[in-house]
């Protein structure tokens, strides 16, 4: 049996690739939508895709199934859960695809896979049993999905908190312990093979370690641990979840009713930085600033650019700040813009018309263009400008970090959520905008600055300040 696990750092993704050496046939299990790479794989070992399939209706980017499809490959997905969660652009559709149940099975060659129903972070979550017919009729390993992690399990909020249906998150936590108690009676040798690591916002305590076995995890899981009882479960598994990215229910939306075809891989254009200025005046588009030092954003940037700085933060903050309509126009280093395209297209971001380098928009400068300047100040001049009362102050960090200690007078909205939320921060002062260390708040700032308000970068640690003030310890 051939298996490999992909790794896609930046969402904390795990794919997997998984082939009869005999037949010379494979699986891929949870792929994104750039498809070249799994087929890349499979050919270097002889293999050839035949089949794709999913855990479920991802949240955190777009599913690469319908490519697969498009393709001629057979797709093969869950047909549990609600009729608000099933698979609208398979069913019925005339693509080769086979809908799965609880304890259905099919093969790949000699490898066998079974369907497990593990709903609770997603209503229709499935997860496969996997057993290499060649050597023995036992299974494996699990391929778990978003239902356990290593060191966690998939959060049970993202139907209210992402997709918007109010109320959802305690049902599918009830949902979720009911699902973890059939995960304790799995034998406990079983390899344990997830759908993210650490990094993800898919889980709130991921490990790093790539994989476990069921038996670790029904020991030392602290989320499964936690599960002495429904009630005790509910409580511990909806505590301090983070804030979803606004993109999350776009990509739900999508995955569901069916992504947009890709084809081909956008080649965005070498521009100069006029005609980037120039598109932002005359239609729907934005520039993304990529720069890796915030304070050279904040010293010098094209007004109303976002600044989402090319990290493993780059998909988070451009999802969240860019909607899938928009033109963007990058700042970027030139050996950089292949792997952000790859970036924006995993999570539906397709207009990507044009790019300037860094070196350009210091010509620009140089060749007496205007850059705009956001004013940075410390936590030392917050304390001299908020007793005067003409200043509000904003705390973008999560929810569970504000709770741990804050400004009295901070507001505090996820840099993640603003988007959302601009409505409710005053417009009758200046905004005084932080986060933990500053790098949140740079591209929070940027994000505001845009919209209108008029904006004072806190780039500075927060903890010894509010250690200083007795707030937090």
């Amino acid at each position: 049996m051939f298996f490999q696990q992909i790794f896609e750092e930046k969402l904390a993704q795990y794919a997997y690739l998984i082939g009869c050496q005999k037949s010379s046939e494979a699986i891929i299990v949870d792929p994104m939508r750039d498809i070249d790479r799994y087929q890349k794989i499979a050919s270097k070992n002889k293999l050839k895709i035949v089949a794709a399939t999913e855990t479920h209706i991802h949240a955190d980017y777009l599913s690469g199934l319908r490519e697969f499809a498009e393709s001629g490959v057979k797709i093969l997905v869950s047909d549990e859960g609600d009729k608000d969660w099933k698979y609208e652009w398979v069913i019925d559709s005339k693509y080769d695809h086979q809908l799965l149940k609880d304890g259905d099975e099919f093969s790949i060659g000699n490898i066998k896979f079974t369907t497990v129903y593990s709903p609770g972070h997603t209503p229709e979550h499935i997860s496969f049993l996997v057993t290499d017919g060649a050597t023995t009729d036992e299974p494996m390993g699990l391929l778990s999905g978003d239902f356990v992690f290593v060191g966690d399990v998939g959060r049970p909020d993202l139907l209210e908190t992402a997709a918007g249906e109010v109320g959802a998150m305690d049902e599918s936590a009830k949902t979720l312990y009911k699902s973890i108690e059939k995960f304790k009676t799995m034998p406990e040798y079983l390899q344990l093979w997830p759908g993210h690591g650490a990094g993800s916002a898919c889980g709130k305590a991921l490990g790093a370690v790539p994989e476990s076995t069921v038996g670790y995890e029904q020991r030392f899981n602290g989320s499964i641990k936690a599960a002495i009882s429904e009630k005790d479960f509910v409580d511990y598994i909806l505590d301090g979840q983070p804030e979803p990215p606004l993109y999350f229910a776009r990509m739900k939306r999508d995955n569901k009713k069916g992504p947009k075809i890709l084809g081909e891989v956008p080649v965005p254009e070498k521009k100069s930085i006029q005609s980037m200025i120039g598109a932002t005046r005359t239609s729907s588009a934005v520039i993304v600033d990529t720069r890796p030092d915030r304070m050279a954003f904040m010293n010098g940037h094209i007004q109303g650019a976002l600044y989402a700085p090319f990290n493993k933060t780059f998909n988070t903050i451009v999802g969240s700040y860019v909607s899938d309509d928009e033109d963007i126009y990058l700042i970027i280093d030139e050996n950089k813009i292949d792997e952000a395209v790859t970036d924006l297209i995993r999570i539906g971001l397709d207009n990507i018309k044009g790019y300037a380098t860094p070196e350009h928009l210091e010509e620009f400068k140089n060749q007496s263009g205007t850059l705009f300047s956001t004013e940075t100040i410390n936590f030392e001049k917050v304390d001299e400008l908020m007793p005067s009362d003409e200043y509000n102050l904003l705390d973008v960090r999560k929810k569970s970090e504000f709770d741990e200690g804050h400004h009295p007078q901070a507001l505090n909205i996820s840099h993640t959520r603003l988007v959302d939320r601009l409505e409710e921060i005053p417009t009758d002062k200046p905004v005084l905008v932080h986060c933990k260390s500053g790098a949140r708040a740079a591209a929070a700032s940027a994000l505001l600055e845009k919209e209108g308000f008029v904006v004072q970068y806190i780039n500075d640690a927060v903890d010894p300040w509010l250690e200083g003030k007795g707030i937090k310890n």
